[in-house]
């Protein structure tokens, strides 16, 4: 088979999986989706998510975006339901079953327990007239006319659909409880997202010992060793109550030794270098924003002075920290 052929058959899957989605939407009745929805959103348990084969691959996919979007869901296989796993659902919960035949043996097979439970069955379901469709409390049409398989034998157009309707439906939850940025974020720390909108300037920030400061009337020489000993390319200046009145960086000693003589420099202090009343940031600030602050400006500036509510100093924090905690 040519290479032209290939690319057509890739772009006729995706047109004819794109058609799918596009009809269910419009053969949806609101009355279905609705009560769907209702039972989803009042359910004072979790979601449990059942389907069989590529079914249950996406209903996997299904369970963690509720999870991930603040409605608890756990997918539960049928097979394992029958050796224990049913355990897992309680009188709270609402059952959600993919399938596309809704013959499936080994769903079949738990249904009674289901029902001895009294938990409430929303089948997302390609046969409408299945068994399945039958004992279910409310069905959402998932039909298609074919798989894009050429042998109409592989689930492709049919698990498309599936988890085009779970999306939709996690998402609609996710509108009607309103959930915010930040409370997304609680659930995905290690994202990007998460993380500018959790991590804090103290999380990444150097405090305590590593925190490193001298006093305004230090010798030149000193504060050399002070930034050199800390490592990090700039020291803050403190009075003898901790509170920062300024900040040397390696910029800051550079210029001051290209500016004066070599005569003058012994008796230079702190006092002299250092940049009065410096750009600060918070403990409890965003590190994200803390970013910002350095980087939205005419001249960058790769240093922060972090300092608390009484102005006391209580460490450094470098854009090289919060570039390397993954913002």
């Amino acid at each position: 088979m040519t290479q032209s052929k290939l690319f057509t058959q890739v772009i006729d899957c995706l047109k004819l999986e794109a058609e799918a989605v596009a009809q269910t939407a419009a053969r949806l009745r609101p009355a279905e989706v609705e009560r769907a929805l209702t039972l989803l959103r009042e359910c004072r348990g979790k979601i449990v998510v059942v389907g069989v084969g590529k079914s249950g691959n996406v209903a996997q996919k299904i369970a963690a975006t509720l999870t991930s979007t603040g409605t608890l869901a756990v997918y539960l296989h049928p097979s394992d339901a029958l050796h224990g796993g049913l355990g897992v659902v309680t009188s709270e919960d609402v059952v959600v079953v993919i399938s596309n035949s809704g013959e499936t043996d080994e769903i079949l097979s738990m249904l009674p327990y289901l029902k001895h439970r009294r938990v409430p069955i929303i089948a997302i379901i390609g046969n409408l007239r299945s068994t399945l469709a039958a004992r279910s409390d409310v069905l959402v049409d998932a039909s298609v006319e074919k798989e894009a398989c050429p042998l109409g034998l592989a689930p492709t157009t049919s698990t498309t659909v599936a988890l085009a309707i779970g999306d939709a439906l996690a998402i609609a939850l996710m509108q009607c409880k309103e959930l915010t940025p930040e409370a997304f974020a609680l659930n995905h720390p290690a994202g990007r997202l998460g993380k500018r909108l959790m991590l804090r300037v103290s999380d990444v920030m150097h405090g305590g010992a590593q925190n490193p400061t001298t006093k305004p009337d230090a010798p030149l020489l000193e504060v050399v060793r002070a930034i050199s000993r800390g490592g990090l390319g700039a020291v803050n200046v403190v009075n003898d109550n901790g509170q920062l009145i300024g900040l040397i960086t390696d910029g800051d000693l550079r210029r001051t030794l290209e500016r004066g003589e070599l005569s003058d420099l012994a008796h230079l202090t702190s006092a002299h270098v250092m940049t009065r009343t410096p750009i600060t940031t918070t403990p409890d600030t965003l590190a994200y924003d803390a970013l910002r602050v350095m980087e939205d400006r005419p001249s960058q500036i790769s240093v922060l002075p972090v300092v608390d509510e009484r102005g006391a100093c209580v460490g450094l924090i470098r854009l090289h920290d919060i570039v390397r905690s993954g913002l």
